[in-house]
This record gives C-alpha cells, sequence and structure tokens, in this order.
C-alpha cells in the first residue's frame, strides 16, 4: 500500500478514451495540520465525473481519478482539527475540499463560493499538486469538508448525499421552501430525486416534471403530488402562474422551451438550475421575465452548515435515496459511467468493495 505520500485510483489518461480505467499511484497533497485523511469505504458517481473524464466542461489535468461523493473512515486527523473528527470515525467527502475560511464569503457560510476553493479532483493545490477523487484508496481533505455520517445511514446510500443531496438541498432551503410553497422539480434523476424526497420532507407541495412517464411511480413514492409529462402538447397551460420554484436538475436544458417552463411560475418565481449540461442556455428575451417578474438562477453544491443540516434530517426522517451499487474495478468504472452518460441508472450509482480492490482485506 503505497499510503501514505501516496494514494492509489482508478484514473482516466485521455479525454477521447474516457472509458478506459487504468488503476495506478498518484502523489498526494502533504499533510496539512488541519487536514484529514479517509481510507475509502465506497463513492457515489456523478454526473460531473463523466462531464470531467469527457472534457465536455473543458480540459482537465490528466490522468485524472474523479469521484467526489466520498464515505471512508478517519485514519488521521491533523494536530490542529477543532470539528470533532476523530480517528476511526466514518466520515464524508463531497465536491469541496478546501477554502481559505477567511474571506468574507467564507466568513457567511458561503465557502463553496470562494474564490480560492479548491474541488475534489482536477484542481491544484499551491504545491502544484492535482486534487484526485474518490474513485480511489484514500483522500485527503481539509476538516471543515469532512462531516461525520450519522449511525442510520447506509454508507453507500449517504455516498450520493455529498454531492447530488447536498447540491439540491442548499437551494431549495436558501428559497425557504417549505408548508405553503409549490415547488416543482424538473428532471427527475439522481438529483431529482433527491429534490423530491427532500422537499416533500421540508414540507412543500411538490410537482415532477418530466419527458419520461415511465418516472411516474418513483416520483409519487418519494413524495410528489402530481406528475407532469413535458412532452405533451399544452402541457403547461393548467399550471400558468403556479409554481414559486422550479429546480431544474436536467442535463439538457439547451433543448428546452424556456418561455414554455417561466410562464408556469408565480410572480417573482424562480427558474433555478442545478443540472449543468455541456452546451449553453436557450437564447432568452428580457421579455420574457416581465410577464411574471420572474428570474432565472443556479448554484454551486453547499456549505458546511447546510450538509450537516441535510444528514440530520436524513437522519431523524430515515430518507433513502434509490441506488445501485458496483464493485469497484477498471471495469466497473467503466461501466458505470457509460451508463451515467447513457442515462441508464436509477437513480445513483455507488461504487463499493475497496477493501477488494485495494488489497486491504
Amino acid at each position: 500500500m503505497p499510503y501514505p505520500d501516496q494514494f492509489e485510483g482508478f484514473m482516466v489518461r485521455s479525454h477521447d478514451q474516457w472509458t478506459d480505467f487504468h488503476k495506478q499511484e498518484f502523489k498526494a497533497k502533504p499533510f496539512g495540520e488541519r487536514d484529514v485523511d479517509v481510507e475509502i469505504e465506497c463513492c457515489g458517481v456523478c454526473g460531473s465525473d463523466v462531464h470531467s473524464i469527457t472534457g465536455g466542461w473543458g480540459e482537465t489535468p490528466l490522468p485524472l481519478c474523479v469521484g467526489h461523493e466520498v464515505i471512508g473512515k478517519a485514519i488521521k486527523v491533523g494536530d490542529k482539527c477543532n470539528t470533532g473528527v476523530k480517528v476511526g470515525d466514518r466520515v464524508g467527502v463531497g465536491a469541496q475540499v478546501w477554502a481559505c475560511l477567511e474571506c468574507k464569503i467564507c466568513k457567511s457560510d458561503n465557502e463553496n463560493y470562494c474564490p480560492h476553493l479548491i474541488d475534489t479532483y482536477g484542481a491544484p493545490y499551491p504545491d502544484g499538486t492535482i486534487s484526485q477523487g474518490g474513485y480511489a484508496s484514500h483522500i485527503r481533505a481539509h476538516e471543515y469538508f469532512v462531516f461525520k455520517i450519522p449511525d442510520n445511514i447506509k454508507s453507500e446510500d449517504a455516498a450520493p448525499m455529498m454531492c447530488a443531496g447536498l447540491t439540491v438541498w442548499s437551494p431549495l432551503v436558501r428559497a425557504k421552501v417549505g408548508p405553503g410553497k409549490k415547488v416543482a422539480v424538473l428532471g427527475i434523476g439522481g438529483l431529482g430525486h433527491f429534490a423530491i424526497l427532500w422537499a416533500a420532507a421540508l414540507g412543500a407541495e411538490v410537482y415532477a416534471l418530466s419527458h419520461s412517464p415511465s418516472k411516474k411511480d418513483d416520483a409519487l413514492k418519494l413524495g410528489a403530488k402530481d406528475f407532469i409529462v413535458t412532452g405533451e402538447k399544452d402541457w403547461q397551460k393548467p399550471y400558468a402562474f403556479e409554481f414559486d420554484f422550479i429546480l431544474n436538475t436536467a442535463d439538457m436544458t439547451h433543448t428546452f422551451d424556456m418561455q414554455t417552463y417561466m410562464s408556469t411560475l408565480n410572480i417573482n418565481g424562480e427558474f433555478h438550475n442545478v443540472g449543468l449540461p455541456d452546451e449553453p442556455l436557450p437564447k432568452m428575451m428580457a421579455q420574457d421575465f416581465a410577464p411574471n417578474g420572474s428570474k432565472i438562477g443556479g448554484s454551486h453544491i453547499g456549505s458546511r452548515p447546510e450538509m450537516l443540516a441535510m444528514l440530520k434530517l436524513a437522519s431523524e426522517k430515515n430518507i433513502k435515496p434509490i441506488i445501485e451499487t458496483k464493485q469497484i474495478s477498471e471495469e466497473g468504472c467503466s461501466e458505470v459511467v457509460q451508463k451515467v452518460k447513457d442515462n441508464k441508472v436509477r437513480y445513483r450509482f455507488t461504487l463499493t468493495g475497496y477493501d477488494k480492490a485495494f488489497g486491504r482485506k
């Protein structure tokens, strides 16, 4: 085992051969006094992983080990750590591993927007080391981005909460979603199914919007009051001025007739994007926002307080995502990223079997 100076992971070496994973060692950043080392147990598979290894979001440093929905055991804790994480704790790491924690943004609990933030993979540290993600034996992260997992949440369920769960939780709570609010969740996939779970648990009246009629039963079981098929002619007309908040989790926004969706927003309602496609948003006119005073926005993951609140609610209400598991290996990684690319997962993959893959047992 190369730890502690080198970790081992399943890495992609070329954007052109993005389904070819190679098990190899990589350099870990120097251990800091507020760092935590995590021996990884499992890791969720995110659409961001696919966008990164294909180069869809632009060139990334290669070779690259993706994965930012990490669950594992803390095996080393820096001398100046003060968040309460101890060696032996089961912890999670999401899509961010560092921020300055000194700027006005960080000090307002918006460290997920810190201009100096370091993403979990594909981002340079000051010493030039490139951060690498969770399809690996270990991960090293600043303690502020390491979260204790409640005992009653299974690791394979907790993994997708680290990115997918938080990414939809943050905009929902910032929009004060709760009783009396009507929320539409657009796109019922990895992000969207979490959005229905959270919005319903927060007490909102939830509507599921999808082009796939086959997802109706799942959406209703997750907590949606109604299921709207957006492929049907004039689907929007009964819902004019209806929704206070539309959370768009779809990865195909560039194909949308945005005026149709915007017409369903209540006065000053928001169309909020967390699905981030490779293509630009559709062309819109300023006049498109005038009939209902609507707006369009987006967000990036969430803050530490939001992560802790989300995990607390999931624990208290026994909220579970719908997942599939896959043994991590070169072949397993290849299979899951291809299926995520092809939208053939219900609704999130978690890679498991890390002890076997990295020869720990």
